[in-house]
């Protein structure tokens, strides 16, 4: 196989979320559940779970089976989660009012999520 830009393979396609409105640690116990499994698999452990970043994570494998099938013309049968990460983006910062005319501050993060799809 040859790399092509950005170290991905030729039968390898990935997909991004970027901003995804969740802390990035509870974005990663969603990634542990489907990360190694067939694309199918995959699919109906996101539609099933209970979490509600469920929702982004499917989203975006859905999309990156459509890259694999119209920019690669890999078959989605054959598709399986290589990789799954997700990262800190920024956080928003906000300011609750405290007693005594003090503030407290409110941190709002949010995280990047990176599919990489193999065949095989």
């Amino acid at each position: 196989m040859t790399t092509a830009r950005y170290g991905i393979k030729d039968n390898q396609v990935r997909a991004f979320n970027r901003l995804i409105r969740i802390s990035h640690q509870k974005l990663n116990l969603v990634c542990d559940t489907v990360r190694g499994l067939p694309v199918a698999r995959a699919i109906d452990v996101l539609k099933f779970s209970k979490k509600r970043v469920s929702g982004e994570v499917l989203k975006t494998l859905l999309s990156a089976i459509a890259n694999a099938e119209h920019n690669k013309n890999l078959p989605a049968d054959s598709l399986y989660i290589k990789e799954i990460w997700c990262g800190k983006a920024l956080t928003m910062k906000r300011i609750m009012p405290a007693s005594q005319g003090r503030a407290r501050p409110i941190l709002k993060p949010f995280s990047n999520l990176t599919i990489v799809l193999e065949s095989g």
